[in-house]
């Protein structure tokens, strides 16, 4: 993932290179100019996430710089720098549309964290855009992620989107195969038509062929009424068959009728009706071992078989997950009307560092157990997953300890390192000072 850009103007060249080096730790990328106009030049062409200006320089003012760069983003987080401490200099400098304003002398590690929270808010902004696109229908991509490996599976839907080929789509769960299937419908010329989800792995036989190829009236016990089967009703579309590989022998032989001659009939009936309908098939397990085995018919497989695409699991492309929580929590602000901050920095270096056996629906029950949770604005891990290079000797024991016990050595463990400050610790923990009173009581006569 590229890194955020931040401008720093400032006639002082130490003040722009002090602030660089701190930045570098935090993973934000500083460029620094001590003259205005040529800031201005490079904000025109080159990438700038957010600006920090000195206000008082004498090629021009840092209001006069924000007035520019409005002019070209009006929604690029400006921070103005005085060492006038005026009242009225910080209410002239915030009406005219700086995001915040700091006093000389200040500490870099305060400005640091303002930096962050207004990038949070403008990765929040753009997310929440991106999230109302996909929900209107636009022609955008559902996947979340810029690293290499999303960037190479985007670009072959995109291909295939046009091509109304047979598909297998391969992945762990949880890695966002629906979305893959998704995107293979509504970014290519047959969005407007039906795109229809079954999920083989949740209906008996029975249920399935119903819902398949659907029913007449009596055809069994229960059908009190003829219904239209979701091949049929998504003719001319997509019909997306998840858990593919957890279907029976007879209803493999079924669908093999029905992906090769694209006809159906419904149960009951004697009459065929032909369908138009490209099949897009999802599995966790691979179909070529159980061709092998016996368990999946050859014939059938090679018929959804026409291209294969793989999901990456998380794990493969860690670098997405600051861009992918981005993504959540703006989902879930606007789900629960809430207006939640990002993961500090080491909140997402400690998710960084973890396996995500689980994937991205993994860290998006995070998120959102984070975002219900909070008492704040502000996110920090309640408990930080455990590393890759984690081994039970890591623990006070070997024995497989509780999510109790993880939460109360987690606790203990911020105490310790901030030296028993609770205020600090229960900042870092995301809980205010009270519950962790609270929970260091109950510790004590657990004991």
């Amino acid at each position: 993932t590229d890194l955020p850009v931040v401008f720093f103007i400032d006639d002082d060249p130490k003040a722009g290179e002090l602030f660089r080096r701190f930045c570098k730790e935090e993973n934000i990328q500083v460029t620094p100019f001590q003259n205005p106009v040529n800031a201005l030049k490079a904000f025109a062409k080159d990438r700038c996430d957010l600006l920090i200006s000195d206000l008082k320089m004498p090629e021009m003012s840092g209001i006069e710089v924000l007035n520019a760069v409005r002019q070209q983003d009006p929604d690029i987080p400006v921070i103005l720098i005085t060492g006038f401490s005026t009242v009225d200099t910080a209410i002239e400098a915030l009406r005219l549309g700086a995001s915040d304003f700091v006093k000389k002398p200040y500490d870099p590690e305060e400005l640091i964290h303002q930096v962050q929270l207004l990038l949070a808010n403008r990765f929040l902004i753009s997310e929440n855009r991106q999230l109302k696109a996909t929900l209107t229908g636009t022609d955008q991509s559902s996947l979340i992620g810029d690293s290499a490996i999303m960037l190479k599976l985007k670009s072959m839907i995109t291909k295939l989107a046009e091509i109304r080929c047979n598909v297998i789509i391969y992945g762990e769960s949880g890695t966002g195969k629906e979305l893959v299937a998704h995107d293979l419908h509504y970014l290519g010329a047959y969005k407007d038509q039906p795109f229809i989800v079954i999920d083989c792995g949740a209906l008996t036989d029975t249920l399935l062929e119903s819902e398949l190829f659907g029913h007449e009236k009596g055809a069994f016990t229960g059908a009190d009424r003829k219904r239209i089967g979701r091949l049929e009703s998504a003719s001319g579309g997509t019909v997306f068959l998840d858990e593919i590989a957890n279907i029976s022998d007879a209803m493999q032989t079924k669908l093999l009728r029905v992906v090769q001659e694209q006809q159906i009939t419904a149960v009951g009936s004697a009459e065929a009706i032909t369908i138009d309908v490209r099949f897009i098939v999802a599995t966790n397990q691979n179909l070529e071992d159980l061709v092998a085995a016996g368990t999946f018919r050859n014939d059938l497989y090679h018929r959804l078989n026409v291209v294969q695409i793989h999901v990456p699991s998380l794990n493969q492309h860690i670098e997405d997950i600051p861009l992918l929580t981005h993504h959540f929590i703006a989902h879930f602000n606007l789900l629960y009307q809430l207006q939640v901050q990002n993961f500090s920095p080491s909140s997402i270096q400690q998710l960084m560092r973890y396996d995500w056996p689980g994937n991205v629906r993994e860290l998006r029950n995070l998120v959102e157990r984070h975002m219900v949770l909070a008492d704040g604005e502000k996110l920090e891990l309640l408990m930080p997953p455990m590393s890759r290079d984690y081994s039970p000797t890591d623990s006070l024991d070997n024995n497989e300890p509780s999510l109790a016990t993880l939460e109360q050595r987690y606790i203990e463990k911020v105490l310790e390192t901030h030296r028993g400050n609770r205020k600090k610790a229960a900042e870092i923990l995301g809980i205010n000072t009270t519950t962790l009173w609270r929970k260091l009581q109950s510790y004590q006569k657990n004991a």
